[in-house]
């Protein structure tokens, strides 16, 4: 499990990472070239899009970060797991669900999100 712990690990850290450059070596590092992410918001593949995603995301929710709500579940290549978008200890304004796929080479071949809370718009 350790494996998969720093996996989604570095998945959060990915969403978190604001510099440009360092998102870019995290992308690489955590998913496949041709990542699949879909999400009810958003459908893009690959790390250019996935990077240009990421922080759109950021833009949107200047001052908030990632962190994971409990411990990831995984069997097989599977892991899911819940996480939150907040601002420091703060109550979760964005609560969603992912179910990522593990490619062969241990790095995330898919993902689905899914959201569970969002702001009222």
């Amino acid at each position: 499990m350790t494996d998969v712990t720093n996996l989604v690990d570095g998945y959060i850290a990915a969403w978190n990472e604001t510099d440009a450059g360092a998102r870019a070596k995290k992308i690489a590092e955590v998913f496949v070239e041709q990542i699949e992410y879909t999400d009810p918001l958003a459908s893009v593949r690959g790390h250019d899009e996935l990077g240009a995603l990421i922080a759109g995301a950021q833009a949107q929710f200047a001052g908030l970060s990632f962190r994971l709500a409990g411990a990831p579940d995984a069997h097989h290549d599977v892991v899911r797991f819940t996480w939150e978008l907040a601002a420091g200890d703060d109550e979760a304004l964005v609560v969603g669900f992912d179910v990522a796929l593990i490619a062969p080479d241990g790095r995330i071949g898919a993902v689905a999100g899914f959201l569970d809370k969002v702001p009222a718009m």
